[in-house]
């Protein structure tokens, strides 16, 4: 006869396979257990550490046992990208919009867009905070924060930007309306109409609108979901081509998740410095790892202020808000002349709201809170997709973000597959959105912000259904 632990282990191995627990539940604690299953708090330890062993759970921090995805080993990650190897103007980004609409639509489910479902966000932390800004004396809730923006708020960016190990004042930093904009003016301080700007491929398509709207070229470079941008490739475009920008998503990528590690970050740093290029670091993501440690960030590497970092709060804390930064460095002069001509200022309540959320340590609460539903979501949409999608399908396994890029058997095109969807009330974004060519085609991004309900589930057999059609 097995052991005790064993027999435990084994009982609830069975309800895993029999699908009486599901991805992402959280077990009993090992106080609870012992009691349940008539064991010595010792022996109902063992039997968790035991199913961790074997990979049917996952201990998690400060919070307790979860269920493990059982797909993970199963279903491959893509390989690296191979894009066009040469500058591209952007190509119409229509298709952009249609996402972006769906999500208004009553009844749809919402995979397209990244935005996350209610559930995830602090809502009643947000309404108090909110409704303190509004009541601060009048001479500052209903005033413009003229560039660089409200001071209290920079502070407390600076402090958190301080503990990922760069030195840097309020005064370094301006706020900006999401990182939508940061981006935006990064790029309008580093460029000009023609230029040749390197980036990731696939890569987040709002960044592909604004450089088509500044008249700019973007040079795809190989991508990989693991080990992130290519820094070989990077290089040989460098030595062949005029490029006077570089954009990193350097922590969890979108759409592919990918995460330079920090020896790869420095180095990235080292390489564009050498070659006079300035490096705009997009961390929006990196707030939302599922791991213990929140990874570095490039900027702290940035030793000739050759580093235009961008973030924002509008993924991990509301996208209402609207708040966003950049820390320019040698550029934060010009970056505030450019933020005025553009709308003046940005709101001032959201950035009382938010510095009072980050004072308070409302903010690194949720985060705590928010880190762990998005891996149990992400985990338990990944094994769904990976049952019910064709065969041959891979899917990457993020670290962190809410993002999971699938790429698909070669017959199946996306483009078609998203407006099928659509007919059934779910939105979904398709490869070629994220590219400046028409590659991608059979590839296609899913956000994995959403609260699991009878729609998602059923949503997402729907969506392999349809998938499944083209390869008949």
């Amino acid at each position: 006869m097995p052991p005790r632990y064993r027999q435990v282990a084994s009982e609830i191995a069975n309800h895993i396979e029999q699908g009486r627990l599901n991805t992402g539940d959280k077990l009993p604690g090992v106080r609870q257990a012992s009691t349940n299953y008539h064991v010595s708090m010792s022996t109902a330890l063992a039997a968790y550490r035991y199913l961790e062993q074997e990979q049917y759970i996952e201990a998690r921090p400060r919070s307790g046992f979860y269920i493990k995805a059982r797909f993970e080993n199963t279903v491959c990650c893509p390989g690296e990208t191979k894009p066009d190897a040469k500058p591209t103007l952007i190509s119409s980004q229509q298709r952009v919009m249609q996402v972006i609409s769906a999500t208004r639509r009553p009844g749809m489910l919402s995979l397209g867009a990244t935005v996350p479902d209610a559930s995830f966000l602090p809502v009643a932390a947000l309404e108090r905070a909110l409704a303190s800004a509004a009541h601060h004396p009048h001479s500052k809730s209903n005033a413009y924060e003229f560039p660089p923006g409200y001071l209290g708020l920079r502070q407390q960016l600076a402090k958190r930007m301080n503990k990922l190990g760069c030195h840097l004042q309020a005064d370094d930093i301006t706020i900006t309306q999401g990182c939508q904009e940061a981006l935006y003016l990064a790029l309008k301080v580093s460029c000009k109409a023609g230029d040749i700007v390197a980036l990731e491929s696939p890569l987040f398509y709002g960044l592909l609108q604004i450089i088509d709207s500044l008249g700019l070229q973007a040079l795809e470079i190989p991508t990989d979901p693991q080990q992130g941008i290519s820094l070989e490739a990077l290089q040989l475009a460098i030595e062949q081509w005029p490029v006077k920008a570089c954009i990193v998503v350097t922590n969890f990528s979108n759409p592919i998740g990918a995460t330079l590690t920090e020896k790869r970050k420095q180095d990235l740093v080292t390489m564009l410095s050498a070659a006079n290029i300035p490096l705009i670091e997009d961390d929006i993501y990196g707030d939302l790892n599922f791991e213990q440690q929140r990874p570095g960030i490039a900027k702290r590497y940035d030793t000739g202020s050759n580093v235009l970092y961008c973030s924002s709060l509008s993924k991990s804390l509301s996208p209402a808000l609207r708040i966003g930064w950049i820390a320019g460095g040698k550029h934060s002069e010009e970056l505030n002349y450019q933020k005025f001509t553009l709308n003046a200022a940005s709101a001032t309540i959201p950035q009382l709201a938010a510095e009072r959320m980050l004072r308070s340590g409302e903010y690194d609460r949720h985060l705590h809170r928010m880190r762990a539903a998005l891996a149990t979501s992400t985990a338990r949409i990944r094994e769904t997709l990976a049952r019910h999608m064709p065969s041959g399908t891979q899917i990457t396994q993020p670290r962190g973000g809410y993002a999971l890029w699938l790429e698909l058997p070669k017959q199946i095109d996306t483009l078609l597959l998203a407006e099928q969807a659509l007919a059934e009330n779910i939105s979904i974004a398709a490869g070629p959105l994220f590219t400046a060519s028409e590659k991608y085609r059979h590839c296609l991004r899913i956000s994995c912000a959403c609260s699991w309900n009878l729609q998602l589930e059923q949503g997402l057999a729907t969506l392999g259904a349809l998938a499944r059609a083209q390869c008949v």
